[in-house]
C-alpha cells in the first residue's frame, strides 16, 4: 500500500524544471529523471506501464487498469513538469514537512495530485472491486510551455468515456477554465549612431503606439459580454526586447501578446481581430507585422450535467461534506482532451495561489483527502 505523502516526498525531490525556452542545465532540467522513477514505481507495483515518445528525451507514461465488469475506462492525466526555481526562498527539491505541509517546487503544481493518482490507482490495482471504472492514468510531458505531451496523449487515447485532470483546485471540481492565445509583433527600423539617431529610424519608437494600441484594445475587449464562470476575455502584453545597445538605433523590436480565451473563442481569430484594430490606429505607423500565434489553446467548458462533473462532485462530497463547481481563469491540459471530444473536469488538492510561487507548499490532509476522492470517483456506484 502507498503512502500518498511519503510519495509527494519522493516526487519533490526528484526535479522536473521544464526550462521553457530557455538554456538551463542541471539534474533537475527536464522531466527525464522523474519518467524514470514512475516507471520504476509502476513496475514494481505489478501496474502495467510503458512509455509515449513527445519528443526527443521526452515521453509520457501511461499505465492501465482494468478491473473486472468494468462500466467504462476513465482517463487520469497529471502533467510531469515544473515551472523553473528561479528566485525561490526555500530548498526547491527538499521536500521539507512544516507545519502539515510538504514544500518544495511542484509540492502544489502537480505533483500533490499526482501522489494522490497514484496511490488511487495503485489501490484500484490491489482491490479490483467489481463494477468499478478501468483507468488509463498518464503522466503526459511539456503542460507548463507548450502542451506537446497531452497533444501527444490524445492522438492515440482509444476509448474513454471520461477524464479527470490533476491540477490545485482546492478540492472543488473545475468544469471551465479559459484557453490562451499568444503570438509577437514586430516593427523594423534602421540602425545608426545614436550620435545622430535622425539618420536612422527607431524600431522602439514605432513599437510604443502599437503597445498603447493593444492597451486600448484590451480596454474594449473586458468590456465584452462576461462568461457566467469565467468572467472576461482580457489581452496583455507581457515582454518587450528591442535594441542591440544604448548608442545604437534599434532596427527592430518585438512584443509577445497574451489573448486570454472564453469558451467558443478562436484564437486565430482573436488575434486577427487585434492587428485590424491595431493597424488602423491613428499614429501606427510603418510597416507592423503581427506572426502567426505560437501557442493556441483552446477554452475548457464541460456541461454541469455531464456525468464527469457529477460524478467528481459525488466523490468530493462523500468525502468533504459538500463541494464547489466553477471555472478558473487558468489553462489545463484538460483543453486538449475535451476538444478530444472526452468530457473533461479538473480536480486536485492545493491553492492555485501556491503554485509557482518562491516559497510553493501544499497541505497533507488536502493529498489525503485527494487519494480518497481519486478512488472514490473510479468506484462511484459500486
Amino acid at each position: 500500500m502507498l503512502d500518498p505523502i511519503r510519495l509527494l516526498r519522493d516526487l519533490v525531490a526528484i526535479g522536473s524544471v521544464n526550462p521553457m525556452g530557455r538554456e538551463l542545465s542541471g539534474p533537475w532540467v527536464g522531466e527525464g529523471r522523474l519518467t524514470e522513477f514512475l516507471l520504476r514505481l509502476l513496475r514494481d507495483t505489478g501496474i502495467p506501464c510503458d512509455l509515449q515518445a513527445v519528443e526527443p528525451g521526452r515521453s509520457n507514461v501511461l499505465a492501465r487498469v482494468d478491473v473486472p465488469g468494468a462500466r467504462n475506462t476513465v482517463l487520469f492525466e497529471v502533467h510531469q513538469d515544473t515551472v523553473p526555481v528561479d528566485g525561490m526562498s526555500i530548498p526547491p527539491f527538499s521536500a521539507e514537512v512544516r507545519d502539515g505541509k510538504v514544500w518544495g517546487r511542484g509540492s502544489c503544481d502537480v505533483k500533490g495530485g499526482m501522489a494522490a493518482m497514484i496511490t488511487a490507482v495503485e489501490r484500484l490495482f490491489r482491490e479490483r472491486p467489481r463494477g468499478a471504472s478501468s483507468v488509463l492514468l498518464a503522466f503526459a510531458v511539456d503542460e507548463e510551455c507548450g502542451f506537446a505531451g497531452v497533444r501527444r496523449l490524445v492522438r492515440d487515447l482509444g476509448e474513454v468515456s471520461m477524464a479527470v485532470v490533476a491540477e490545485p483546485t482546492r478540492l472543488e471540481v473545475v468544469r471551465a477554465h479559459k484557453g490562451v492565445a499568444r503570438w509577437i509583433v514586430r516593427t523594423e527600423g534602421r540602425s545608426c549612431h545614436s550620435s545622430a539617431p535622425e539618420r536612422g529610424v527607431n524600431a522602439i519608437y514605432r513599437m510604443a503606439p502599437v503597445i498603447e494600441a493593444i492597451e486600448e484594445y484590451g480596454r474594449e475587449v473586458l468590456a465584452r459580454p462576461v462568461h457566467p464562470l469565467l468572467g472576461s476575455a482580457s489581452i496583455s502584453v507581457g515582454l518587450v526586447r528591442g535594441g542591440l545597445s544604448v548608442n545604437t538605433v534599434p532596427a527592430e523590436c518585438l512584443i509577445e501578446v497574451d489573448r486570454r480565451l472564453l469558451p467558443g473563442e478562436d484564437g486565430a481569430s482573436a488575434m486577427a481581430s487585434c492587428r485590424r484594430y491595431v493597424t488602423e490606429r491613428p499614429g501606427v505607423t510603418g510597416p507592423v507585422a503581427f506572426e502567426a500565434p505560437y501557442l493556441l489553446d483552446p477554452a475548457l467548458e464541460t456541461a454541469e450535467a455531464a456525468e464527469v462533473v457529477q460524478r467528481a462532485a459525488r466523490a468530493v462530497r462523500r468525502m468533504t461534506g459538500s463541494c464547489g463547481i466553477g471555472g478558473v481563469p487558468y489553462g489545463t491540459d484538460g483543453s486538449k482532451i475535451a476538444e478530444a471530444g472526452v468530457p473533461t473536469v479538473v480536480l486536485g488538492p492545493g491553492d492555485i495561489a501556491q503554485a509557482h510561487t518562491a516559497a510553493e507548499w501544499i497541505d497533507m490532509e488536502e493529498v489525503r483527502k485527494a487519494a480518497e476522492i481519486y478512488y472514490g470517483f473510479l468506484t462511484d456506484g459500486t
